[in-house]
Formats: structure tokens, sequence, C-alpha cells
């Protein structure tokens, strides 16, 4: 049985800037509430923008994150990543960087410095992954995922591939290791080129266009365009009418109460006070 479409959200009428370099729409949770995307928290999307050169890189500085996981996905241009727990590198075009916050994190992100210096197209995608309880204070650390790593599934027909980067799509695995069942794919389809595949019933799934109008399980849906399922049905099926790029999203909701504050995301008030507390503290490490 199809998955049932709950809802087709367009790109919002106006931007937000994270800090100076990331131009982005939100559409989780300002589209979809975090308890039907559960375990994704935040998705942020910056599609396709024209920085101009700068000697100085655009980023956002060192901040604390504590009891999830960023992913950041890079689709053009480039991102240096750097956090207390000694993780961190340059992500490119294709690659991925995911990181767990776990009990407590300062890092920073900036355009990399040759990006940086001769300017150009940036397309990102960051999601916030939340952790269960029994996880929210697992050592942070950094997975590094190129684009060479990831699982790669051939649309039949000569339709396209899939980048499999957490779970698996058809058979395929992913390189990522979760905490929780996440599934997330990025689905590069040819004009004409289409794809199925299912997920549990139960599992919060969405997609996010990145580039070109598709169909999905008949209904159309055009570029920049957020895909919200209910939890009805299992059986996805994408169509492009053009060459598209599709961010398929998909995860076994965490059944506990969600307590966020800024860059905190725990299960109680009293637990985010404690992480205010210790990131005063400087338990969160220290980064220059």
């Amino acid at each position: 049985m199809k998955k049932t479409i709950g809802k087709i959200v367009p790109k919002p009428a106006q931007p937000h800037m994270v800090g100076d370099g990331f131009r982005v729409y939100g559409f989780i949770p300002a589209a979809v509430d975090r308890r039907n995307m559960s375990p994704f928290l935040v998705l942020d999307f910056n599609p396709e923008y024209n920085f101009g050169p700068s000697e100085i890189p655009r980023g956002v500085g060192a901040h604390p994150h504590k009891g999830f996981e960023t992913v950041t996905i890079a689709y053009k241009g480039s991102v240096q990543h750097a956090d207390s727990s000694d993780g961190g590198g340059i992500i490119g075009e294709g690659d991925v960087q995911w990181m767990t916050a776990g009990s407590g994190i300062l890092h920073k992100e900036f355009h990399e410095e040759q990006f940086s210096k001769t300017g150009g197209p940036f397309e990102m995608v960051q999601l916030w992954v939340n952790l269960p309880a029994r996880n929210k204070n697992v050592a942070p650390h950094y997975q590094a995922i190129g684009k060479d790593r990831m699982g790669k599934y051939t649309i039949p027909g000569d339709g396209g591939i899939v980048n499999v980067i957490a779970g698996s799509f058809n058979g395929v695995q992913g390189p990522a290791s979760t905490y929780t069942p996440v599934h997330l794919s990025d689905i590069k389809l040819k004009a004409g080129g289409a794809v199925s595949t299912q997920f549990p019933e139960h599992f919060n799934t969405a997609l996010l266009v990145i580039k070109g109008n598709i169909t999905v399980n008949g209904q159309q849906a055009s570029e920049h365009s957020f895909v919200h399922f209910k939890n009805e049905g299992e059986e996805i099926t994408i169509a492009a009418v053009e060459d598209a790029v599709v961010l398929l999203l998909s995860g076994e909701p965490i059944p506990e109460p969600i307590a966020a504050y800024g860059p905190f995301v725990m299960n109680t008030q009293a637990e985010i006070y404690e992480a205010m507390e210790d990131f005063q503290a400087g338990k969160f490490g220290t980064l220059d």
C-alpha cells in the first residue's frame, strides 16, 4: 500500500541566516511538528546561493550542543568543521558530516578557506537527529562520510542513482552509524526516471526536493518543496519530470518527551538546566 501524503509544503517566503554563511529555509519544526517527524528535530535547507569572494570565511563560530546529532550534507561548495572532541575536517560536494553531540560539545562551521576566497554556488542541508535518553550522555564523536563511502543503488532503466547515507535503500546499506533506526538517502533521478522504495508504516517519513520537479505517489511536488507522509502505507514512488535531486528521510519515532532549548535537546526541563550549567562550567571542552 502506498504511503499517504499528509502535506506538501512549498519553500517558505523568507530565508533566515545562521551566522553569516548559511542562508536557510526551515522545514522542521516550522512546517512539521517535531512529534510528527521524530527522531528528526530540525531540517534547514540552504538552496543554491552564490556567495561572493571573502577573505574572512563566512559561517558560525564556536557554539554548544548536547543531547542529539547534527548531520550536514554538502551539495555545492565546501564546509570546514571543527569541534572540542578533536573531530572535524572539510566536506565537499556530495560529502556528509555526522556529529554526535552526546554529553556536550563545542563546534564551529565555516565555508572552507579556498572556497571562501573564490566564492561561488553554495547548497547544503542540515538535520538534527534526536538521541534516545539512554544515549544522550554518550561521549561526543564525529563521522566523516565521503561520497565514495556511501552505498550505491542504481535506479533501473538508467534512471539515476541513490547515495545511501544511513540505514538502507532497497537492500543497499549506508555507512553512517545511528543510535535508532534512521534511513537517509540522496536520490539523483534523470528526467523520466522513477524509483520505488518502502519504509515501515509507523516510521516518520518525508522528502525534500533539492532540485527539479517530481511526482510522489502520483502527486506533483515542485523544486524546493517538502513532502510529509502520514503514518499510513509503506510504499513511495518518486518520478522525475526533469533531472531531479531528492533527500529522503525516514526514522523510527523515539517515544520519549522532548525538552528543547536552543542548542540543547533533552527529556526534561531539569536536564536542560543541567546542560546549561555544564556548558557554563566549561564541561563541553574548549575550542579556539
